[in-house]
């Protein structure tokens, strides 16, 4: 039963995701965004924005950059500096990609900006501001104001394939899965190719929405940017289980508890999401293309809001600049906005208590603020006095991985 359940869910969702890709709304829109780049360059971006909450619901500084970097070999880092196991912010930003839309060969120069942000990552090699990191341990430093540059960049439509590849199997490639140009860029080294323009960061910057929990698992939202926040999602896993309740547009504030009866289904999750991506200008191949990558971390294990970010936020937040200028520019963001709640608290202190890391991996990346948020509501000394013990693990194995 197990099993016909599974492929019937699968099966649903293929067929789902079949009305969503070619009904004629989204075929209309499709054709007439094809139609539009006859004449002009039409450019379309996704990515993420990462952030937990803390006890006052706002962003908590943490370490942005542990967990694994789950990139291809081929793709390049910022070098000679050990920022690793600890540069500060508030924000990781997670594989924005740049496509490309024209009827017609042409070249451009793309250069992002990044408010209070540091360009960790990147592919096809780019010119990338750097800081020294014997003078400047946090994003929230003054002096920090990141980007990164494409000088030249050759978009390419109808020319075969040939990116590179490795043997590792991860998101990466997923985003590949668009009918986006082919893209050529001029390196130092020679010219290298892509299906789209890829960078990642870190940032102290304040998104525009906030969460604050209480006890009884109540999350009152905040929506702190001028405009209304397109959709927002709460999200739970425990274990195989899941549950989520869709929000809608927030244009204040709303108040709702997290879900208990955990019966929904991924499947029914992506066809919502896709829904909402295409909706905000994404072709639903992008779409596709996005949830791809982000399947395995959006839908982790604990508790978040998962939210799409107003694209003049975006704008304000990591300017884009294209020359000549281009037509049409579509950025497309997902906000994820991790909660420390009670039920993760409990699920954390148990795992170091038994010594289950199994359990602990599924939180790797936010043990640390998962742990100063523990630490800092315990009145019990003894407890405190423990949470700190797991809390100094925490940092040892985070340098433990740094200088290997």
């Amino acid at each position: 039963m197990k099993n016909k359940a599974t492929l019937s869910a699968s099966v649903w969702f293929r067929f789902s995701l079949a009305l969503l890709l070619f009904s004629p709304v989204a075929l209309a829109r499709h054709t007439k965004a094809r139609q539009t780049s006859v004449n002009l360059l039409s450019v379309h971006e996704w990515g993420t924005f990462t952030t937990v909450a803390g006890p006052d619901g706002d962003a908590m500084e943490w370490l942005p950059l542990t967990g694994s970097t789950d990139l291809p070999s081929f793709v390049e880092h910022l070098k000679g500096v050990n920022f690793k196991g600890g540069l500060r912010g508030t924000t990781r930003m997670e594989t924005p990609v740049l496509y490309f839309y024209s009827a017609r060969e042409t070249s451009v120069s793309v250069h992002v900006s990044f408010s209070k942000g540091l360009i960790t990552e990147w592919y096809p090699r780019a010119s990338v501001s750097s800081l020294d990191s014997d003078k400047i341990v946090s994003l929230f430093d003054s002096r920090v104001e990141g980007g990164i540059t494409w000088k030249s960049v050759h978009i390419q439509p109808g020319i075969p394939a040939n990116f590179p590849s490795d043997s590792s199997q991860n998101q990466y490639y997923a985003a590949r899965q668009t009918s986006s140009a082919p893209l050529t860029v001029d390196t130092t080294t020679g010219p290298q190719h892509e299906r789209f323009l890829f960078y990642r960061g870190v940032s102290a910057l304040a998104p525009p929405l906030s969460a604050t929990i209480s006890l009884d698992n109540t999350v009152l939202l905040q929506n702190h940017f001028p405009e209304a926040i397109p959709n927002v999602i709460l999200f739970e896993r425990r274990g195989a289980r899941i549950g989520y309740r869709i929000v809608g547009r927030l244009s204040d504030q709303a108040s709702l508890t997290i879900p208990t009866a955990l019966d929904g289904s991924l499947d029914a999750l992506f066809g919502d999401l896709a829904g909402m991506l295409v909706s905000q200008g994404l072709f639903p191949d992008e779409a596709h293309a996005m949830l791809e990558s982000w399947r395995n971390s959006w839908f982790e294990e604990g508790s978040r809001i998962i939210y799409l970010v107003p694209q003049s936020f975006v704008d304000s937040m990591l300017p884009l600049r294209i020359s000549p200028a281009s037509g049409p520019t579509v950025r497309v963001f997902v906000g994820r906005l991790e909660l420390v709640t009670p039920t993760t608290q409990h699920a954390v202190e148990t795992a170091f208590a038994s010594g289950d890391r199994a359990t602990l991996a599924k939180y790797y990346r936010f043990l640390e603020p998962i742990l100063r948020t523990m630490v800092g509501s315990s009145s019990d000394p003894v407890r405190t006095e423990r949470l700190q013990g797991y809390l100094e693990s925490v940092y040892e194995e985070l340098y433990a991985r740094t200088v290997r």
